[in-house]
């Protein structure tokens, strides 16, 4: 499990505009929490931040205040962009206990359906688990290139690391392939009748050739 270096300082709760003033700095407005001690408010390099969560880091060493502590990256808030962080819930941990994370998802491959024209739609883009910190998954990779069209990949079909627990329903869908605009459903699947003579007129066929005889008698 990576953990990145994150350097900081203690600051005390402000408003918006104090936030602001911290943001122009290059600074990110965080908080700690857990453990049943009282909420911490600090101030993280936004450089030091970015650079973890580009590495999908779950653990990060925070230096503030003359210590370096461990926190668990519990929750980062982005701009109406979703791309520069503005918030961070950073919780105190013990590493013999279990955890709830998102862990992000990665679909592996071009799926089958692809090629015949449908197009791959990721629906569950990250798993929430509940594990040891120590057993946090960097990602979880999923292939999905035997999906056909109208096909799909369920949290069932995710294999887990031993000691980490999905906390997802089995049948969620993670990613499915979606047939090209305007598809029908016969087109997907012909029916029966035009694929061939029809069972059914065969049976009555045979029930008026029956009928006709018991009128002759």
């Amino acid at each position: 499990m990576e953990i990145t270096r994150i350097e900081g300082e203690q600051r005390t709760p402000g408003n918006r505009h104090a936030n602001e003033r911290l943001r122009a700095r290059g600074l990110v407005p965080a908080v700690i929490y857990g453990h049943g001690q009282p909420p911490e408010t600090v101030a993280l390099s936004r450089h030091d931040l970015e650079l973890a969560l580009s590495h999908t880091a779950h653990v990060v060493a925070l230096r503030a205040g003359g210590r370096e502590t461990q926190y668990l990256v519990k929750d980062v808030q982005y701009d109406h962009l979703h791309k520069t962080p503005i918030h961070v819930d950073l919780m105190r941990f013990d590493a013999n206990e279990r955890v709830q994370v998102k862990v992000p998802i990665e679909l592996r491959g071009t799926p089958k359906g692809s090629q015949e024209g449908g197009t791959l739609v990721h629906i569950l883009t990250d798993l929430e688990v509940e594990c040891l910190v120590t057993q946090i998954p960097e990602r979880l990779r999923v292939a999905v290139d035997h999906l056909g069209m109208n096909e799909s990949v369920h949290v069932r079909d995710i294999a887990l690391p031993a000691g980490v627990q999905t906390l997802h329903r089995a049948d969620d869908i993670v990613a499915i392939v979606h047939p090209p605009r305007g598809t029908t459903a016969e087109e997907l699947a012909p029916s029966e009748a035009a694929e061939g003579p029809a069972e059914p007129e065969v049976i009555a066929k045979g029930k008026e050739e029956k009928e006709g005889e018991e009128g002759g008698e």
